[in-house]
């Protein structure tokens, strides 16, 4: 009994790892690496593992047990994917034990601090103002692109809370930057409508996404990196579609 309630423990503390790390926006192969890692330190040698995007799996032959669990909610959290990845080897050094572990991934998941919404929307607008340089675009148009950048995020972000549904924030954001920019040269407060465009939808473009979607490809998660490729393509053309729409408009 005490055998098979460990091995539940076990197989638990693999799971809330990898739903942190996933939901946090880590590569699936190192997802599963982590779990295997926590799993055999702990003793349970032919541990197996299944990663999703959208859930996580994992059981041992040998004791007959498997659990499963859903990943939900998606963002990029790397202070949560580093704090997963100093827990196990704090665990692998034997400074913890395993339920110490488990207790401290509820903490991290919990607890974990995420940057304040409106250094977010600073960040945006940074971002969006200095990649327009970057593209050769004019000095001039830098503070607007400052303007519209922060405001698509902000309209990204409400949408994405409000309608709770996929694409539909990203669409509504570029439309809202394409329609922004032409107003903003129309009334000659900008020079070049393509720059301030390009510039300001750069912290929508989905490229976390593309980057794991490829690293999962090559390490073979063939699925994972296929579904995370499709998520990447709905994002860009939704992010096109705003825009035509917007240019449809002027």
């Amino acid at each position: 009994m005490e055998q098979s309630s460990y091995t539940q423990l076990i197989l638990s503390t693999c799971l809330r790892a990898g739903k942190i790390m996933m939901e946090s926006g880590s590569e699936v192969y190192r997802v599963e690496d982590t779990m295997k890692r926590i799993a055999r330190n702990a003793g349970l040698q032919d541990i197996q593992t299944y990663v999703t995007a959208t859930g996580l799996f994992v059981g041992s032959p040998s004791e007959e047990k498997s659990q499963l669990i859903e990943i939900t909610r998606q963002s990029i959290n790397l202070e949560k994917v580093a704090a997963v990845n100093r827990g196990s080897r704090l665990f692998a050094s034997g400074e913890i034990s395993l339920r110490d572990l488990y207790y401290a991934l509820d903490f991290v998941d919990d607890n974990t601090a995420d940057f304040p919404y409106w250094w977010n929307v600073i960040a945006a607008g940074i971002v969006s103002c200095t990649l327009m340089i970057i593209l050769q675009g004019d000095w001039r148009d830098f503070i607007p692109t400052f303007i519209i950048g922060a405001l698509g995020f902000t309209v990204h972000n409400f949408f994405g809370k409000k309608l709770h549904m996929y694409f539909f924030n990203d669409f509504f954001a570029a439309l809202i930057i394409g329609a922004l920019a032409n107003i903003f040269v129309l009334l000659g407060w900008a020079l070049n409508v393509n720059s301030i465009i390009i510039g300001s939808i750069m912290p929508l473009v989905p490229g976390l996404a593309i980057t794991n979607s490829f690293r999962d490809i090559m390490a073979g998660h063939l699925i994972s990196g296929i579904a995370r490729a499709t998520e990447a393509l709905f994002v860009a053309g939704a992010i096109g579609g705003g825009i035509i729409v917007a240019f449809h408009f002027f």
